[in-house]
């Protein structure tokens, strides 16, 4: 059966944390779903405005996966929304995966699905989340709690979704350019 994820967009989101998440795992090939926490249209941190694929409702517990991006906005704008909580409650209660980056955490915080597990997040909110153990890897995983850091890692994160979904991110990473993206030649 095809592995299903829903990308959580609140106003405020981290534009390039977003968009690469679900650009990753949909070249993977896994159903990746743009899911707008009230609106379809979305406004971003830096004013990017997308289209979501559809607006969160009781629906978002049949994925498999949620992941929540950064961008400080939308990171409030998700723990502030009490649906959202109750629908991340349902799926970590049932197993499926429940992922944030940046500064994302501070929602599972409120939805209290850090409490005695690992995590990271933005450099500092080991200071704004009082819930869980804070460690400063790339990419934490905790059971079916994953979480990283910001849009640096934003990468690394969504390869490593990829892989936790049963999909092939050595496949996606050669066909980006991944491994020799930096590697600089001297002109002759």
């Amino acid at each position: 059966m095809e592995k299903k994820a829903a990308v959580i967009v609140a106003e405020g989101f981290e534009e390039s944390e977003t968009l690469t998440i679900a650009d990753i795992l949909r070249r993977a090939e896994i159903h990746c779903d743009l899911v707008g926490i009230v609106t379809d249209v979305v406004k971003g941190a830096h004013d990017v405005v997308v289209r979501t694929d559809c607006v969160m409702d009781e629906g978002l517990v049949d994925y498999d996966m949620v992941i929540l991006p950064g961008g400080y906005g939308g990171a409030e704008a998700m723990r502030n929304n009490d649906h959202l909580m109750s629908l991340l409650q349902k799926m970590d209660k049932a197993g499926k995966y429940v992922c944030a980056m940046c500064a994302a955490p501070i929602a599972l915080e409120r939805a209290g699905l850090l409490k005695g597990r690992n995590y990271t997040a933005y450099v500092g909110y080991d200071k704004k989340i009082q819930e869980g153990n804070y460690l400063e890897d790339i990419v934490v995983q905790d059971g079916n709690l994953i979480t990283s850091r910001g849009p640096a890692t934003v990468y690394a994160f969504a390869y490593y979704l990829v892989d936790v979904l049963g999909g092939d991110s050595l496949k996606v990473k050669n066909r980006m350019v991944y491994f020799n993206a930096f590697d600089v030649k001297e002109e002759a």
